[in-house]
């Protein structure tokens, strides 16, 4: 079977990619078509992968100003044709699954439908933009959505990592989805006996993760947090962060993976659409403190691998964190409920279901 991969761009390392090398393994012989490919932000066991970028990987400055060219990258798709697959699988997050194809089936992982195109207001308020910002982006991104809603009857099968993200593609595409949870790679962790008595977030320095309501309940309840990772709001953490806080930056897979076995506790205080730190946490058997909404009311269980706090505002969270002193978790219990998120399961659904579909 010929197959094709697609993705929405290869300029950093975080969730998606992992998804990615998931399907990668299912199929590696296929070439993977994206819009542009950074190889110095992608781990060096990629570098025998076959990436095939787009001509907007030429434009200049894109390495480190990809979001400028953000009116661009449905052109780069546009003009990207396959043929001669008798599968096209994008893993898309924004305009891969506009990819232009001929003959064969597509099939679209989607991890959801672009947010500043379908959650512009709730992109505005994460990333601060100015007020002529706003009035410069509004009239391009409303005819963006136009093409992004035409470009989606190009797939001829919708897949959803999440009830949310299902949600909205019914809403933004009027198209029907089934759910395959995204791939967590269990079998890394371990459970220990011995845990230390500290806080734990590991992600990308992001607004839109809401790190600064876990770093503000900390100083106050003067509870001690690590932060794994980097990103543009790394500065502003690290002006926060009181004295029990400590920002690590990014730290090799090997340490990071001790570090979320022996946490106290994992916290996930953003809205994701499903969210994969939290099972690995789970995986070992370490409990998630998490804002009740997204992918955490589908892979936390409240109560009983966790505690979910429903409003992401300090306050909520403080009191979850001292619910959490009451709670004795059961970490085999923890574990077994990660795994039924595990990377082979998830291979093996989605293979099933790729099948199915060609065989229609």
């Amino acid at each position: 079977m010929r197959v094709a991969l697609v993705c929405s761009w290869l300029n950093q390392y975080g969730g998606a990619e992992r998804v990615l090398e998931a399907v990668h393994e299912i199929w590696p012989r296929a070439p993977l078509y994206t819009s542009i490919h950074d190889p110095r932000a992608m781990p060096a066991t990629w570098q025998g992968w076959d990436i095939r970028p787009s001509w907007a990987n030429r434009l200049p400055g894109i390495s480190s100003h990809h979001r400028l060219y953000l009116p661009l990258y449905p052109a780069a798709f546009e003009t990207t044709h396959l043929r001669g697959y008798d599968l096209v699988l994008s893993v898309s997050s924004g305009f891969a699954s506009a990819v232009r194809y001929s003959g064969g089936k597509h099939v679209c992982y989607c991890l959801t439908p672009p947010r500043y195109l379908w959650g512009l207001q709730d992109y505005v308020s994460r990333e601060g933009l100015t007020p002529w910002q706003q009035r410069l982006l509004r009239p391009l991104l409303a005819v963006m959505r136009i093409w992004d809603r035409r470009s989606s009857r190009r797939v001829s099968r919708f897949v959803a990592i999440s009830q949310e993200v299902q949600r909205r593609i019914g809403a933004f595409y009027g198209r029907e989805s089934c759910i395959i949870h995204p791939p967590v790679d269990t079998a890394r962790f371990q459970v220990r006996r011995e845990v230390g008595d500290y806080l734990l977030i590991v992600g990308r320095l992001v607004p839109y993760r809401r790190i600064d309501l876990a770093i503000r309940a900390c100083n106050e309840l003067r509870l001690p947090l690590k932060i794994v990772g980097d990103g543009r709001a790394r500065p502003e953490l690290e002006a926060l962060a009181g004295p029990t806080v400590e920002m690590l930056g990014r730290r090799p897979d090997a340490e990071t993976t001790e570090l979320i076995e022996c946490c106290r506790a994992f916290l996930w205080p953003g809205t994701e659409d499903f969210g994969i730190a939290p099972i690995e946490a789970q995986a070992a058997g370490r409990p998630v403190v998490a804002f009740a909404g997204g992918g955490a009311l589908e892979t936390v269980l409240d109560g009983e691998t966790g505690v979910l706090f429903p409003e992401q505002k300090v306050e909520s969270l403080k009191e979850a964190l001292l619910r959490l002193d009451g709670l004795r978790f059961e970490p085999e219990r923890l574990r077994r409920h990660a795994q039924q998120f595990d990377k082979r399961l998830f291979q093996e659904r989605l293979q099933s279901y790729v099948h199915e579909v060609l065989s229609r």
